[in-house]
């Protein structure tokens, strides 16, 4: 016998999969049919990803090597 809530979060579970399958499918037919629109604006994606990733990686590094909690 299964405790209660195992069935619903179960077949929540599912629908939360099945929901994301359905977006996968549409974003796939999506991108299927204007692929000609999108393909001429790569060059500025990747231009645009490179003070993106400024923006958002490593803030939070700029203390001096070796402050960690470990070395003390």
């Amino acid at each position: 016998m299964q405790p209660s809530g195992v069935g619903a979060w179960r077949s929540g579970r599912r629908l939360v999969g099945a929901a994301i399958m359905l977006a996968l499918i549409g974003v796939f037919f999506l991108l299927r049919e204007h692929w000609e629109h999108l393909a001429g604006y790569w060059p500025y994606l990747l231009l645009l990803a490179c003070p993106v990733m400024h923006l958002f990686h490593g803030h939070g590094h700029h203390g001096p090597r070796g402050s960690g909690p470990s070395d003390r």
